[in-house]
């Protein structure tokens, strides 16, 4: 709600000559009903220039930094653009390296240990770096009663040809796990980065309409009276909303 504070109140009184009248009441009605135009047009320009926050979260959301544009601030809003298009290009590259060495160790897998990587999950082909072949590792899945992950041999088939080996496609498959993992990091920065935008520009939205509406709150009004205490009286106000 709108608060109003009366700053000074001014009270003077207009002393009419016989042929000489300085103000009439019409005048003075006209200058009052002239004071609720300006005001009325005042409240009109602030709705006009007024940020809305929603807007400002919305934009900041879907690019770090546009809410600050919006809000007029993006002095500060562009470093959360320049982060977002450093994130961005981050993450496409490390995806990039993560899937080529994921190709790398697919194609090493084809080649030295007779995988069919069609239709495999990421399960098995951790699997297969922890096992010499599928025998061992059906055998240790018996031992433990996890009968329900034992694999098919016709269709889940592998066999390297020694520990070495093993280690070689075990040393690719964790490379390219680290660098997946890597991007998971680079995702959680752009949602920080947005949500960071997001609050300063929420402070700038605030900011602007406060200063709007000290900029738009000044008024001034006029009173006229006529009474036998005060004949002629004619009072000016000063009002500012806060």
């Amino acid at each position: 709600m709108k608060k109003t504070f009366v700053l000074l109140i001014l009270n003077f009184s207009i002393l009419f000559a016989q042929g000489n009248q300085t103000a009439s009441f019409e005048e003075l009605k006209y200058q009052f009903m002239q004071n609720i135009t300006i005001d009325n047009n005042k409240e009109i320009q602030y709705k006009q220039q007024k940020k809305k926050t929603g807007l400002a979260i919305l934009y900041s959301a879907l690019l770090p930094g546009m809410g600050e544009l919006y809000a007029g601030g993006y002095s500060s809003g562009k470093y959360f653009t320049i982060a977002d298009g450093i994130l961005w290009g981050g993450l496409i590259g490390v995806n990039a390296y993560a899937k080529s060495r994921e190709n790398n160790y697919k194609s090493f897998a084809q080649a030295y240990g007779s995988v069919n990587v069609n239709g495999k999950d990421d399960k098995y082909f951790a699997d297969i770096g922890s096992y010499i072949d599928i025998y061992q590792y059906n055998r240790r899945q018996e031992l433990d009663r996890n009968f329900e992950d034992i694999y098919n041999e016709q269709t889940h088939y592998w066999k390297w040809s020694g520990q070495e080996q093993r280690s070689e496609y075990r040393a690719m498959w964790k490379s390219s796990e680290q660098w997946y993992n890597s991007s998971r990091f680079i995702i959680g920065a752009l949602i920080l980065n947005r949500v960071a935008s997001i609050i300063n520009a929420i402070r700038l939205v605030n900011a602007h309409n406060k200063n709007l509406k000290k900029e738009l709150g000044w008024q001034i009004g006029f009173n006229y009276s006529n009474t036998i205490s005060r004949p002629n009286n004619l009072s000016m106000h000063f009002v500012a909303s806060f």
